[in-house]
Formats: C-alpha cells, sequence, structure tokens
C-alpha cells in the first residue's frame, strides 16, 4: 500500500504541475515537447532556414558596395566609396533600431509566427527592389524600409526557446546563430559570384537583358525566391505563445506554494492566507533591472558593433586595390573566400559548438573566442604582404577562425539573454530590446567602419596607423 501511495503521488505531481488548455497553441507544444524525447530535427531545421533567409539579404551588398557605389557617381573620389558603402549598410540597422521593440511587443501579444511570416515577406519585396535600385539613395530608401519591416530576429529566439526542451536549447540557439552567421557569409558570396553577371558570364548574359541593365538584382532575386519559399513553408510552423489567462509560470508558483504549505511528502492543510498568496497575480518584472539581461545586451552592443566593422572593412579592404593597401581582390575571389567560411562554420557550430558549451559554459567561450580575437584581427595587414598559395591559405583559414570566434560568441550570448528573462510573455520585449540597442550599435559599424576604411587609404604614409592599420 505504502508503495502504491507513493508511485500515485508520483504521478500526481507532474499532473499537478504540468496543466495544458485546451485550444492553446503553447500548450500543445508543451505537450509535444514532453511526449517527443528524441532530437526535433524538423523544428532545428524549420529556425535554420529562416534565420538563414533572413541572414543573407542583410549583408548581400556587403562584397558588390565599392562597385555599386562606384557605379552611381555619387563618390567624387576613389577613396570617399567607403563613406557611401557605409552608410548603405547602416540604414538598414537604422531602421530596425527603430521597430525592433514595437515588434517584440507584436510578438508578445499576438505570437511569434505572425512576425516570422511578416520577416520573410518582407524579404521577398523590399529585397528585390533594392536590387533594382539606380541610384544611391533608393539603395538607403529599401534598405531602410526592409530593416523597419523586418523584426523576426528578436521573436525568433523567443520561440526557439519555447520550442525545444531544456537539453536542446543550447543546440536551438546553436542554430540561430549558426543559420545567421552563415548567412552573413552566404549573402557576400552570393553577391560575388551573381553580381555583375553581363561582366562575369558574357556568354550567359548579355549587357541589354534584365540582369545585364540591373547588375545587382540577380544576387537579390536569388534570395528572395528562397525568402518565398521560407514564407510558404512557415505556414505550417507551430505557434507557441500561450493564449490563455492564466500564466504557465504562476501555475507553477501555485503548485509549489501549495507543496511548502502541505509541506514535503505530507498533507498539511493550508490557511486562507496561503490561497491568497497562491491566487496573487504575479507582477511582471522590470526588464530594465534585470542585471543578468542588460549586462549580455551590453556585451552584445558591443561586439555587434565590431562585427559589422569587420564585415564592411574585410569585404571594402580585399576588393581595394594593393596600391591603396589592398588586395586587389574580384567579387568573386571574396566570395570564394566567405563560401569556404560559412562551410567551416556549418562544421563547428554543429559538431563541436554544443561540447564546448557544456564544457566550459557559455560565459567561458565568449570570454575566450574574445581574447583570441584580438591577434587574429591584429594580423590581417600582414597578409596584403603576401600573394599566391600563401595568401589564399592563410586568408581562408583567418576567415574561417574569425568566423568561428564570432558565431561562438553570439550563440553564448543568446543563451545568456534567454536564460534572464523567465516569464514567457516577457520574452519578446527582452529580445526587442536587445535588438534595439544592438541594432543601434550595429547601424554605427558600417558606417563607421566605412569611414575609418576611407580615411585610412587617405593615409598611406601616415607615422601613427597608417592605411590598412
Amino acid at each position: 500500500m505504502a508503495a502504491a501511495a507513493a508511485a500515485a503521488e508520483e504521478h500526481t505531481v507532474p499532473l499537478l504541475k504540468k496543466q495544458y488548455y485546451e485550444n492553446c497553441p503553447g500548450c500543445k507544444v508543451d505537450e509535444q515537447k514532453e511526449l517527443k524525447r528524441g532530437l526535433p530535427i524538423r523544428e532545428f531545421l524549420s529556425i535554420w532556414t529562416v534565420v538563414l533567409c533572413t541572414g543573407t539579404h542583410m549583408v548581400i551588398f556587403i562584397v558588390d558596395s565599392y562597385f555599386q557605389i562606384r557605379d552611381f557617381n555619387i563618390a567624387e573620389k576613389e577613396e570617399d566609396i567607403g563613406y557611401y558603402a557605409g552608410y548603405v549598410g547602416s540604414s538598414f540597422m537604422f531602421g530596425r533600431a527603430l521597430t525592433s521593440v514595437f515588434w517584440g511587443l507584436v510578438a508578445d501579444r499576438y505570437g511569434r509566427k505572425p512576425l516570422i511570416l511578416l520577416g520573410t515577406s518582407s524579404v521577398v519585396i523590399f529585397n528585390t527592389i533594392f536590387g533594382l535600385s539606380v541610384n544611391f539613395w533608393m539603395a538607403v530608401i529599401t534598405r531602410f524600409l526592409l530593416g523597419c519591416l523586418n523584426g523576426l530576429l528578436g521573436p525568433i529566439k523567443a520561440y526557439a526557446s519555447e520550442m525545444f526542451r531544456a537539453e536542446h536549447q543550447a543546440l536551438g540557439l546553436s542554430t540561430i546563430s549558426t543559420a545567421w552567421g552563415i548567412g552573413l557569409i552566404i549573402g557576400p558570396a552570393l553577391g560575388g559570384f551573381l553580381a555583375q553577371p553581363a561582366e562575369k558570364y558574357p556568354t550567359v548574359v548579355s549587357k541589354d537583358s534584365l540582369f545585364g541593365r540591373f547588375p545587382y538584382l540577380l544576387p537579390s532575386l536569388a534570395i528572395s525566391v528562397f525568402a518565398v519559399g521560407v514564407t510558404i513553408a512557415s505556414f505550417w510552423l507551430p505557434e507557441t505563445l500561450h493564449n490563455h489567462k492564466e500564466n504557465r509560470a504562476a501555475c507553477d508558483d501555485s503548485y509549489d506554494a501549495l507543496e511548502t504549505a502541505s509541506g514535503e511528502g505530507g498533507s498539511k492543510e493550508y490557511d486562507g492566507n496561503t490561497v491568497a498568496i497562491i491566487e496573487q497575480k504575479k507582477q511582471p518584472a522590470n526588464l530594465l533591472r534585470n542585471w543578468p539581461l542588460m549586462s549580455s545586451i551590453m556585451v552584445y552592443c558591443i561586439f555587434s558593433l565590431h562585427d559589422m566593422a569587420y564585415a564592411e572593412i574585410f569585404s571594402l579592404w580585399a576588393v581595394s586595390p594593393r596600391k591603396l593597401g589592398g588586395l586587389g581582390y574580384s567579387t568573386q575571389n571574396v566570395g570564394e573566400v566567405l563560401a569556404v567560411s560559412g562551410f567551416g562554420l556549418l562544421v563547428f557550430q554543429l559538431a563541436l559548438y554544443p561540447y564546448a558549451e557544456r564544457l566550459l559554459g557559455p560565459v567561458m567561450v565568449c570570454r575566450i573566442a574574445g581574447v583570441l580575437s584580438i591577434p587574429l584581427l591584429a594580423s590581417y595587414p600582414f597578409l596584403s604582404k603576401l600573394s599566391g598559395f600563401s595568401l589564399i591559405v592563410l586568408l581562408n583559414c583567418a576567415s574561417v577562425l574569425k568566423n568561428l570566434l564570432s558565431v561562438s560568441i553570439v550563440t553564448g550570448l543568446f543563451m545568456l539573454q534567454n536564460n534572464a528573462v523567465q516569464e514567457q510573455h516577457q520574452r519578446g520585449a527582452a529580445n526587442g530590446i536587445a535588438m534595439t540597442a544592438m541594432s543601434l550599435f550595429k547601424a554605427a559599424g558600417p558606417a563607421g567602419g566605412g569611414s575609418l576604411f576611407s580615411w585610412g587609404e587617405t593615409r598611406q604614409d601616415a607615422t601613427f596607423l597608417p592605411g590598412k592599420w
């Protein structure tokens, strides 16, 4: 009898603690997580493709920006191209900074799925229009509008933390940062291979064709077609937001309060005061006073500034002429380097990062990656002194290693941010705050990086930080 009572009590606990509501999409997802113990491969692939769609369009212009700005005939001197290229990159981030908190609040109120559909649909429309840009201001305005309407990166992080079981959340957030990092590589790589097709593939594309008259449309159109497929597939994504009035966290707290009041393993009665405590609505925490969240956002902002400036400067430096301290690469050469980096990043994040995170923890991984980035970046100027096979090998190794370190830092910060917010109804807003702050810093990254690059090219013989330094 005692064994039977203990077994009954053991089965009573999860039933009391896990209450599922009918017709609630969030409860259905939670119930499926409890029933499905294996690795949710389909969910991983769904999130991976959505984030990849966002990452590829965001930086597709980076490799081509040098030649695109030159074709717009807005820069008076070749050394000024970096200034204008930085403004095109910053316009997207500035638009996203203005709307990220709003989209986070919308995601907390109406769900994550509508924001995913809106974000991928905006890529289809405005990314295609960007490829048709005929002047500098058209490119800037198109990127700005795309940034305003594409607010899915914040909600998708909350979506991943709610979609996966606790033991799979590190891999889920790693999937986001991996897809994001690969998108930041594939986008410029596509631009490098597909931009100016009439010049690169004259036997296939004529100068009088559509892609000959709009030399930067083909890579944009390729990503837009991919975004159409992702948008259609996203209609079948499950919603993870709970739509019932009772808060799931409150249900758990009520059970814990009952357990405390009754005594561990006992059956004591609880008085009216205990009932009042259980039924009292839990007040939402102030996100701005959540120090673990705010500190991780601060680090995220600083690193975002660094990462966007690096992406802008690397592509400009690689395609700029040797006389100005660059490598004299073509956009196709840069695309090949970025393609190699994308493959190395995919292997590392799927095979090695989850083990490193479990062994060291996200904070230590961020610290190690940040320290290793310093000597790596300091070695880049020496690469311009090389040529031939040695340049190809060392440049690819440096690019792969830099992207591995960057995505490791981003993944760790994603985990810290989501773990710092326990209430589901605040995760969208928390990620919106992070996206707003990060977007402001990322908006400064291309503009600051491009300006710094142009300033450096005018100081080839300076005694302090000359040229590419």
